[in-house]
């Protein structure tokens, strides 16, 4: 027979202990969750039951529920579907509308809280980009509300983001890609490759394929198929060789690679070790996080998108200077490659398709650059376009001007 009301151990909020709380559904079809307030298991099961005898003739009134456990309750529902970094960016978000609001019931919360917070956030100098973040969090938690039934409408449904400009691509040209692998391969010569990633590889494969670091380092030689010259981007299960992976979105593709990429490759892992499973990382660090993190349970799901490499910004940044490239991110290169596709002709379907991208808003809006070439382009066609009895009615116009002024010194 089906449980009615179950029992659910957490850690209590300032984490010094454990507690039990019972997880039903009340007359109304909204969820619940209540706190027993201790973690006496043989206790908890008796006050289990006698809720379960109260639902059964309806004996249960409506609970109200804290904005805090609201989002606890929410976020422990949604489960593996997000990323854990995510996770903690909703439950940063709402804990921070708390601290504006208080940790009212959820179902109160109204639109004039949600403008009100949004004051409050700009008034203590917070950026009108950090700001919408936060409010696109918040609206995905109550929106997620919605679809399950705990409440009506979202409170954030209709307010609006406060506007910001909109930032620079930030896309590397030819030369300076050109300058970074020369680099990259002059520091790879200098230090030892059994502890550094092999960065000329690393960049050259980044924008070819506009792979994101996660995806690059992640890569195993399982996900390279040298007769068909693609590469796979897929996640990771948690094997004796590999660990757990997420892709972003759990958008898996395939990727094509150029004849002199897969000779690189081929290369490359002729120099591997037996058995080493992935293209960059280095074979001292996957050794360490094999023989000690993983055994040691110090390991998690987000190590495996941010400290698969030690100091990489850092190395990254110094092969920059080092080729005398403007300050950027590794993360660049991704937009380069999908900048420079799209300038080469390719549709916009396919670049987005290629990006792992569901919708093409995403991919214009945060990675496409003004291709180079477009602004001279752009003049020449001005210039074409203009009569040349246009030009000269204005350039006498000046000339007109110029007399006057000669005249009246």
């Amino acid at each position: 027979m089906k449980q009615l009301v179950r029992l659910w151990k957490r850690p209590t909020y300032d984490k010094s202990g454990f507690c039990f709380y019972l997880l039903y559904t009340d007359e109304h079809g909204k969820r619940r969750q209540k706190s027993l307030g201790h973690c006496d298991r043989r206790k908890a099961e008796r006050q289990r039951a006698q809720l379960e005898r109260e639902i059964k003739v309806g004996a249960v009134e409506p609970e109200s529920m804290s904005l805090r456990r609201f989002a606890s309750d929410n976020l422990s529902r949604t489960g593996k579907q997000i990323r854990e970094s995510t996770n903690k960016e909703y439950s940063s978000a709402m804990e921070d509308f708390i601290k504006v609001i208080g940790n009212m019931d959820y179902t109160k919360v109204t639109m004039q809280q949600g403008e009100f917070y949004r004051q409050a956030c700009l008034d203590r100098g917070n950026s009108p980009a950090t700001v919408a973040k936060k409010l696109r969090h918040l609206r995905r938690l109550f929106q997620l509300a919605v679809k399950r039934q705990q409440i009506d409408d979202n409170p954030f449904a209709y307010l609006d983001k406060p506007k910001s400009p909109k930032r620079k691509v930030n896309i590397y040209n030819t030369q300076e890609c050109e300058r970074m692998v020369k680099a990259a391969r002059e520091y790879c010569k200098e230090w030892n490759l059994e502890t550094n990633v092999k960065w000329d590889l690393l960049i050259v494969v980044a924008l070819s394929t506009a792979m994101r670091r996660g995806e690059l380092l992640n890569c195993t030689w399982n996900d390279v198929d040298f007769e068909k010259q693609t590469i796979e981007v897929s996640p990771k299960d948690s094997t004796g060789e590999t660990w757990e992976w997420k892709i972003k979105d759990h958008e898996q593709r395939t990727l094509p690679l150029t004849d002199e990429i897969v000779h690189l490759l081929a290369d490359h892992q002729s120099k591997q070790p037996y058995g080493h499973p992935y293209v960059f990382v280095p074979k001292r660090r996957y050794r360490f996080i094999q023989k000690k993190l993983r055994p040691a349970k110090k390991w998690t799901l987000s190590d495996s998108r941010l400290k698969v490499v030690n100091n990489f910004s850092k190395k990254f940044k110094m092969i920059l200077e080092r080729a005398h490239v403007k300050d950027g991110q590794f993360h660049d290169l991704r937009k380069t490659a999908l900048s420079n596709w799209l300038a080469s002709g390719m549709s916009e379907y396919d670049v987005m398709r290629l990006a792992g991208h569901s919708s093409f808003s995403t991919t214009h809006r945060f990675y496409l650059a003004v291709a180079e070439g477009l602004v001279d382009r752009a003049r020449r066609i001005t210039a074409q376009s203009l009569s040349q009895k246009l030009l000269q009615m204005c350039c006498n116009s000046i000339s007109d001007k110029k007399r006057g002024w000669q005249q009246r010194l």
